[in-house]
């Protein structure tokens, strides 16, 4: 059963930015954080201020922008990090540190004692200085770490009273819906504080993964547009809001503005100068095609019976593709209404039939379709005109 208020954490303008397409003026920042916001997430998330002097002036910037959603800045568990994002004006720090037998090895070469020890006094640092502030502490690498380390850090960390949300992030994309939902639930059995997920899409699990997150307690989940960010990227803004439509519409409508949803994609493909792919969620060029003939005299009849999605409210419109070899005499039939074009049944199903073995043998476009149903309604309306004056 899913939490009754899920949150988006939008981290186009953080995880986003390590997309290897990605290079954010100011000017760019401002544009996806408002359009962000207009969209509804709860929250957006910002780099580092401490990855670049632009970073941090950014992050200022934007921090004070007055925004409907809220405004959220990732560092890492250093005290001197800690130091730079307070002074920023954020509504809250992402804290993270790596608990993988890898990131303790190659990174930042802590034991599980000093992570804990590291992350006792960043934590408290912060909510000292500002008690009012959001904060959230993350592994890193959660599903190539040790469940034992893991529940020793988190239960301490919970025991500190000071952090509002925990996160566990599949950093590496490794982690399937089970073993999700088995770390979320047992994280969600330590702690009453909110739960985060963030997930990479380097299997393609990402969005089962995050659905699984929200079924097993998790109230918060990370997204980018377009899935953009480190390698194959994380959990699309558009996959979330696809899954969860398809099982609550009208929470969904009430709470987001669908119809902005294909403006804020292009937004950011224009900036990381990428093309929207044809089959991405909600969208794509093809999220509304239909194309064979069974389903498209379905569709013509109910919508509902091949869209779990509706695209009106997404401000968008269902596409019934018929110069092809599968197309089929409803859809045709429609077509020739669309061109104020009467042809009856028994000609149409002619029409079908020459027109599916045209396609056998060459690629047809819809003009070749349009030019045949005016020609076909030319010759019936002049053996008509002729039965008439004979």
């Amino acid at each position: 059963m899913l939490p009754n208020n899920i949150q988006i954490i939008e981290s186009t303008l953080r995880e986003g930015e390590q997309f290897v397409g990605a290079s954010f003026s100011t000017e760019d920042k401002i544009q996806i954080a408002q359009s962000l916001s207009n969209f509804g997430v709860e929250y957006i998330e910002l780099t580092s201020p401490c990855a670049s002097p632009n970073s941090l002036e950014d992050c200022i910037k934007i921090a004070n922008l007055n925004l409907n959603s809220k405004i959220l800045t990732h560092i890492r568990c250093h005290l001197e990090d800690a130091k730079v994002a307070l002074a920023t004006g954020v509504d809250g720090i992402d804290v993270v540190i790596g608990t993988s037998s890898y990131l303790r090895e190659f990174s930042h070469r802590k034991s599980i004692s000093q992570i804990i020890d590291t992350a006792t006094d960043v934590l408290t640092y912060i909510k000292k200085q500002n008690s009012a502030i959001e904060l959230r502490f993350s592994t890193e690498d959660s599903f190539r770490s040790s469940k034992t380390d893991l529940i020793k850090v988190y239960q301490t960390i919970n025991d500190l009273n000071v952090v509002d949300r925990f996160g566990i992030a599949d950093t590496v994309g490794i982690a399937t819906p089970d073993s999700v939902y088995d770390l979320v639930e047992t994280v969600r059995s330590i702690t009453d504080s909110d739960i985060e997920f963030h997930g990479h899409n380097d299997t393609g699990c990402a969005i089962a993964n995050s659905y699984s997150a929200l079924t097993a307690g998790a109230t918060h989940i990370d997204t980018t547009v377009l899935g953009i960010g480190e390698r194959n990227g994380i959990t699309s803004l558009e996959g979330l809001i696809a899954r969860l439509y398809a099982i609550d519409p009208e929470s969904i409508r009430n709470k987001y503005k669908l119809h902005c949803l294909h403006e804020l994609n292009q937004l950011v493909a224009d900036k990381v100068e990428i093309e929207i792919p044809f089959n991405h969620y909600i969208t794509g060029l093809t999220a509304f095609t239909h194309k064979a003939g069974i389903h498209a005299k379905a569709i013509l009849n109910n919508p509902e019976t091949y869209e779990i999605l509706n695209p009106n409210d997404f401000g968008l419109t269902r596409y019934i593709s018929i110069a092809h070899k599968l197309t089929g005499w409803n859809a045709l039939q429609d077509r020739a209404s669309q061109l104020g074009i009467h042809i009856d049944s028994d000609s149409l199903k002619e029409v079908t039939l020459h027109i599916k073995a045209m396609a056998d043998h060459k690629r047809i476009t819809l003009s070749d379709v349009d030019e045949i149903l005016h020609q076909w309604a030319d010759n019936n309306n002049s053996s008509i005109s002729s039965m008439k004056m004979n």
